[in-house]
């Protein structure tokens, strides 16, 4: 999907996308840069867009690892699943679900979550509730990772797992924060 395209998109579907932009190849390195890829086993995206983060994320798995990726836009489902990558589980439905899909893959648990999700944009008891079953489901010393334009929902993250860490990517119109969060 092209620059345009995903202008167009958004326009369309602002709210659930987020963002007018597709994600700077600095904010994808920045996102996935704390991610263990060398024992990570399952890793989860939400929010995964035309598949820009699914890219990269895809390049620096192990050839057994798998990425659950989460989008409730149907076009962007498209871009996703022409990845055609074995190791990628596109879910064209709602994070808030992610209980019914680790089940249905035999997983347990979850090595990383990386999220594009504007949770801003969503109603706080949804997206607390979203946030909540992702650390249920990482494993001790697991990371969420959070792209954000702001820092208004800094405490959404700070509220469920006590930690959170700050990472500004100024090359990214618009510059955005990447937030971490650590299971303990």
């Amino acid at each position: 999907m092209g620059t345009i395209e995903f202008f167009k998109e958004s326009i369309k579907n602002l709210r659930t996308v987020g963002t007018l932009t597709r994600s700077s190849k600095s904010l994808c390195k920045a996102m996935i840069k704390h991610v263990d890829f060398k024992t990570a086993n399952v890793i989860v995206e939400l929010g995964a867009g035309d598949g820009v983060i699914t890219k990269h994320i895809l390049k620096k798995m192990k050839k057994d690892a798998k990425l659950l990726s989460f989008e409730v836009n149907a076009e962007f489902c498209k871009q996703l699943r022409a990845i055609n990558d074995p190791r990628l589980v596109v879910v064209e439905d709602s994070a808030e679900y992610l209980e019914r899909y680790m089940k249905e893959n035999n997983w347990s648990e979850i090595d990383a979550v990386i999220s594009a999700i504007p949770f801003v944009a969503l109603p706080d008891e949804l997206g607390l509730m979203i946030i909540g079953e992702c650390k249920r489901f990482l494993k001790k010393g697991g990371l969420f990772i959070q792209v954000h334009y702001s820092l208004l929902a800094k405490k959404l993250y700070q509220k469920v797992f006590g930690n959170v860490d700050v990472n500004f990517a100024p090359l990214n119109i618009p510059p955005a924060f990447v937030l971490v969060s650590e299971k303990r």
